[in-house]
């Protein structure tokens, strides 16, 4: 299902808004976190289309967010370089899902360190197992996910996957990111003792290129847990390119149920 199709709906004025393709975005009785943070961050750069490059992003998804929405949208401060906004979903009049954007200009760089290649390279994507076919939840059948690291089942809490848009083109690249940065779950499901539901309840992560880009789509995602007890986890996401540059940096609270 397109992911145009979703986001057609979210206008520059805000307001009621009815995702009518929301159930081909669905994880359990929610929008999947990256459509729905995906959904908060167009209405923002919709709103307000003069804002620099995204540099960071901060997200709460506090409540099941369905097709009928409520969209608001605020600068909460525009300085000479950095403009920060808020944006909201709503549902059945009460806040689903917060997010705080930071948007800034390029600065000449006063410091120069490059982000880490990841650790055992696992091949071309083109040459990885596919995984994840015909299961899972619905939003998953519009992703195109390969095996991505050796280990299968009970072990590291680690998971690691290629992972592309089963459609091309569609979106700007800074979209697109935001929309595959939460596409795998915790790496915390590796180390559960018994099998039970997984939820994510924030995201907060940093976009490392204004202007990312890969081969034919795809980005090799990682999250791996830090640590889990008390029935949560503590995440690190992390997305590179098809070359093996890392464009996305993220943190994020996993509920580990069961």
């Amino acid at each position: 299902m397109s992911i145009a199709s979703l986001i057609d709906p979210v206008t520059a004025a805000g307001g009621p808004a009815n995702l009518s393709q929301a159930d081909a975005w669905m994880q359990g009785r929610t929008l999947y976190g990256g459509a729905s943070a995906l959904v908060a961050y167009t209405a923002a750069v919709r709103a307000f289309p003069d804002l620099p490059p995204l540099r960071a992003g901060q997200i709460a998804f506090v409540a099941p967010v369905g097709g009928e929405i409520e969209l608001r949208r605020e600068i909460v401060r525009q300085g000479r370089n950095v403009a920060q906004v808020r944006s909201e979903i709503w549902c059945e009049g009460a806040c689903a899902l917060t997010a705080f954007w930071l948007f800034g200009t390029a600065r000449e760089p006063n410091a120069v360190h490059p982000a880490a290649e990841p650790n055992d390279w696992p091949g071309a994507p083109e040459d990885s197992e596919p995984v994840m076919t015909d299961k899972g939840p619905a939003f998953i059948r519009n992703f195109d996910l390969r095996r991505a690291q050796d280990e299968r089942g009970p072990g590291a809490p680690v998971v690691r996957r290629w992972a592309r848009l089963t459609e091309q083109g569609v979106l700007d690249p800074v979209s697109e990111l935001i929309l595959m940065g939460d596409v795998l779950p915790p790496g915390a499901m590796r180390a559960m003792q018994r099998q039970g539901p997984v939820s994510s309840i924030n995201w907060s992560f940093n976009v490392l290129d204004a202007a990312p880009a890969t081969r034919d789509g795809w980005w090799l995602s990682e999250n791996a847990s830090q640590h889990a007890d008390h029935g949560y986890s503590s995440e690190r996401l992390r997305l590179w390119n098809a070359g093996g540059r890392q464009m996305l940096e993220g943190m994020q609270a996993a509920a580990i149920f069961g």
